[in-house]
Formats: structure tokens, C-alpha cells, sequence
């Protein structure tokens, strides 16, 4: 009880940020906690390490990339681009978006598409002149598939980088697996999207009132560079895997390789568009302090029982047979994610399925499932992922509130069918791979 108390009270906080509180301090005060009131030892620090640092670096230098992208206009030019491809047409400018998001969160994290592109798509509307809930719905998109297009690569989530890691899984074999399951995400997200908001979207468009895509670049120089980089990036992800070098190190490389581009150092910063430094200081360093405070958090709780709580229910699930461990692992992982958060859902869930005493096979598939579930299954709720909150905060301040009941009542429609979906395919898919 002691430790549920903790978590509890660490997760308020971290939701709440009580005058401005940021959420690693919040974290490493219930760690402290953990620690003093003995729910976690001083060795755990270590265990905790290990498991997120590599996870927490890479997603604080895909951040930096994505910022610095941001500002030089390249997801701006891209977005003026699909909205140009629609040719005046709403019903194909609302799978457009759709899919932009996906590609985004695929290879900048559904942090970076849900943050980034929801404030270019919402100038764009209103250049448009679209309605308010025309302008909801593409919003809402923007938002949604964020998260459900989250899974393809080790990179396009925290979560995938946290639960690769622990279990070891390679960025090729990852790939392998969720990259067709995550198209059969991106079909089901389309359908259930345009099901519930294609009355909404208008049928024609004025693309005379868009800007030209060039007109959106701010530098030039690191634009040209973005696709070469972006692309030997990709590359070095799947020749580095067998070699074991850590994602963070690959990735901080190509961060470092677009800071010196964007400071031009080399000519004493002359020609420079782009602050380095502003994008070094709008990463999301609190997320490290997040990391190991909350994680040890967690870890305290699963040693206090939830790991055998959660093993148990795995080991019932596995005797069921391995379609339905598949499902029932990835929706007890979205319902445990919607209302503890996915980050410490993961690691829960990742240490239930290491101590259960499964087959292998159904082992990798709850493995995948529960990716899934919690790449997905913060959807249903607000406080599922700390992205939501974000993104929520980021309407807000461009004037478009969405309370948390209508939040839910769109998240509890869509969510479950893709959710589905996914997790069928994944059962479908993966058992006719060659064994890892």
C-alpha cells in the first residue's frame, strides 16, 4: 500500500505540475520517497538506469533534430505540400494530413508530430478559412495518429525504445515485425477517422489562398541537408543494430551533425536562421529526470506485488492460446497505460511478461502487444501520455479547448476499434516470421 501510495501521490504531481512543478522534479521527489520510506533500494538506481537511459537520450536528441527542423520550416514546406497535393479537394486533404502525421511520428516520435505539426496544420486551416469543425476534425487527426502510427520503428516512441531495450530486440528485427503491422494501424486510424469526422470535412478548398512551400524554408542549408541526413540516419539504425552500439549514440550523432549545420561555427555563426541554443532549451530534459525518478517509482510498485499481479494474469491469458494472449496482453496494456500513464505502464508490463512463464513465441507476441497497447491505449484518457497533455496545453493556446469529457468521448470511440485491429494483425503476422 505504501508504494501504490507513492505512485499515486507522483502522479498527481507529475499531471497536476503544481505551479509550474515540472514532472522530472515531481519524479525524482517520489524516488526520494521510494527510497527513504525503503520501497526501493539504492541498487535499483542502477537496474532503473540501465533499462532507460539509452531510451531517454534518443528520444531527447530526436526532439533536438526535430527542432531544429521545425525551425529551418521543413515540416512547414512538407505540410504546404500535402495541402497543395489535395488540389482543392477536403475528403482527399483529410487522408493527406492523416498520412503526413503518420510519416511524421514514424521517424521524429509521436511527440514531434503530435507537437509540431498540429500548429502548422491549424495555420493552414485557418488560411483556408475552414470552419470550426472542420478545423476539430483535422485536429483531432493530427493528435490521434500521432500515437496509433507510433509503432513502426524502435524510434517512433519512447515506448518502443524502453521495451526493445529490455528485451534486447534489434532495430531490424523491430522493424520486421511493426512495420506492416503498423500500415494495417494507419488503414484502421483512416477508416475510423474518416467514419466519425467525414461529414465535417468540406468538399472544396481554395488553394490559391496557400503559400508557396518554399516561401516556409528559414534556412536553406539545413534543408538541403535534412533528407541525406535523415536518410544515412535510417541506414546507420539498421547497420549499427548487430553491432549492439546503443540507438542513443546513433541518434545524438545526427543531432550534433545538424547543430553544427544550424550554428555554422565553422564561419563563426554567420548565415545562421536557426538558435541552436533555443532548440538545446526546448528539449525535453525534464524527461530524463522523469525517467529514472518515475521508473524507480514504478519498479518499487512491481516489487511490491503489481510485477506478480501482472505475471499472473499474462501466464492465464497464455493458456488461452496465443491469439488471445495477443489481444487480451495489448488491451490490459492500454487500460493499465489510460490510467497510470504509458511510460511507467511499459516498464509495469515489460517486467510482468519477463517473470511469466510463457513460450517463447507467445513471449515476443505479449512483447509487441503490449508496445501496442501502450503506444495506443493513452488515447482513451488525457492522462495517458504526457504528449496528450502537451498537445491539449498547445490548443488551448492557440484557442481551441477540448475539455476531458469530450477528450474521452472521442478517445473511448475511435481508440478500441484500431486498437482491434492492430493487435489482430500483429497475431496474424508475426507467428509466419522467421524466428528472431
Amino acid at each position: 500500500m505504501l508504494a501504490l501510495a507513492i505512485f499515486v501521490v507522483t502522479l498527481i504531481l507529475v499531471i497536476w505540475q503544481p505551479k509550474g512543478l515540472g514532472i522530472g522534479w515531481s519524479a525524482l521527489g517520489g524516488a526520494l520517497v521510494a527510497l527513504l520510506a525503503g520501497v526501493v533500494q539504492l541498487s535499483d538506481v542502477g537496474v532503473v538506469w540501465d533499462i532507460v537511459w539509452d531510451a531517454t537520450f534518443t528520444f531527447v536528441a530526436l526532439i533536438v533534430i526535430s527542432l531544429i527542423l521545425d525551425e529551418a520550416g521543413f515540416f512547414a514546406w512538407a505540410a504546404l505540400h500535402v495541402a497543395r497535393w489535395g488540389n482543392g479537394r477536403g475528403h482527399l486533404l483529410f487522408p493527406l494530413v492523416v498520412v503526413l502525421g503518420a510519416v511524421i511520428a514514424a521517424f521524429f516520435a509521436n511527440d514531434g508530430a503530435a507537437l509540431l505539426l498540429t500548429p502548422i496544420v491549424i495555420a493552414i486551416l485557418l488560411r483556408l478559412d475552414f470552419s470550426p469543425p472542420a478545423a476539430l476534425a483535422f485536429i483531432i487527426a493530427t493528435g490521434f495518429v500521432a500515437d496509433t502510427n507510433s509503432l513502426p520503428l524502435v524510434i517512433s516512441n519512447l515506448v518502443n525504445i524502453v521495451s526493445a531495450n529490455y528485451f534486447d530486440i534489434g532495430f531490424d528485427r523491430y522493424a520486421a515485425v511493426m512495420v506492416p503491422v503498423n500500415l494495417v494501424s494507419l488503414a484502421a486510424t483512416l477508416a475510423v477517422l474518416w467514419i466519425a469526422f467525414g461529414r465535417r470535412i468540406p468538399k472544396r478548398y481554395s488553394v490559391e489562398e496557400l503559400d508557396a512551400p518554399r516561401s516556409a524554408i528559414k534556412d536553406p542549408l539545413i534543408f538541403r541537408a535534412a533528407f541525406p541526413l535523415l536518410a544515412v540516419l535510417l541506414v546507420a539504425y539498421f547497420v549499427t543494430a548487430p553491432l549492439g552500439i546503443p540507438i542513443a549514440f546513433v541518434t545524438g550523432a545526427a543531432a550534433i551533425v545538424l547543430m553544427v549545420i544550424a550554428g555554422r561555427w565553422w564561419q563563426g555563426g554567420k548565415g545562421a536562421a536557426v538558435s541552436v541554443t533555443a532548440a538545446l532549451k526546448g528539449a525535453p530534459w525534464q524527461i530524463v529526470l522523469f525517467s529514472i525518478g518515475m521508473y524507480l517509482v514504478v519498479y518499487g510498485l512491481g516489487s511490491a506485488g503489481l510485477t506478480d499481479y501482472g505475471a499472473r494474469a499474462l501466464q492465464w491469458l497464455a493458456g488461452q492460446g496465443d491469439f488471445v494472449a495477443t489481444i487480451g496482453t495489448g488491451f490490459l496494456s492500454a487500460i493499465v497505460a489510460s490510467i497510470m500513464n504509458n511510460l511507467p505502464s511499459t516498464l509495469v508490463g515489460a517486467l510482468a511478461i519477463d517473470q511469466a512463464q510463457v513460450p517463447a513465441v507467445t513471449q515476443e507476441l505479449m512483447v509487441y502487444a503490449n508496445v501496442i497497447g501502450n503506444d495506443l491505449g493513452p488515447k482513451f484518457t488525457p492522462i495517458g501520455s504526457l504528449a496528450t497533455l502537451l498537445w491539449l496545453h498547445v490548443l488551448a493556446g492557440k484557442g481551441y479547448r477540448i475539455g476531458w469529457g469530450q477528450y474521452m468521448k472521442v478517445g473511448l470511440l475511435i481508440t478500441p476499434p484500431v486498437l482491434l485491429a492492430t493487435l489482430v494483425a500483429l497475431a496474424l503476422w508475426l507467428p509466419a516470421l522467421p524466428a528472431a
